[in-house]
């Protein structure tokens, strides 16, 4: 019986990272294959973790593939958010189809500052909005 569970999780598990494979290859743009490999990526490695933790029923295996699985969902969206901040600073390019860029307006290309826009409202600040 538990080998059908294993078998199945793997099967799972498997799936979802060859789902995150085809969105690197099929998505247009930086930021919707980061979302692709991200999400389906980790869940994909957690859940052969779990697998494998079935598999060998030990507290020591066991303990490893839940420090991994904690390892890949605290890290996985971290590092994806600061590649794809990067890539959005350098300038790369987003899809023609993005309908919505939430950064434009905060975003000074010339001193590479990006404004929460908490800020306090200044004068060169207002004119530097205005002008993008």
């Amino acid at each position: 019986m538990i080998e059908v569970l294993v078998s199945a999780l793997l099967f799972f598990g498997a799936s979802l990272m060859l789902l995150a494979a085809i969105g690197i290859v099929r998505l247009p743009d930086l930021p919707t294959r980061m979302h692709a490999t991200t999400k389906s990526g980790a869940l994909g490695t957690s859940v052969i973790m779990v697998a494998v933790a079935f598999a060998f029923a030990d507290v020591a295996v066991t303990a490893r593939a839940l420090a991994i699985t904690t390892f890949i969902i605290l890290t996985a969206p971290v590092a994806a958010h600061v590649i794809g901040r990067a890539a959005y600073f350098v300038g790369v390019p987003l899809w023609e189809g993005t309908v919505k860029d939430e950064l434009k307006s905060h975003y000074d290309k010339e001193s590479h500052t990006l404004e929460s826009g908490l800020e306090e409202s200044t004068p060169e600040r207002d004119s530097r909005r205005s002008d993008q």
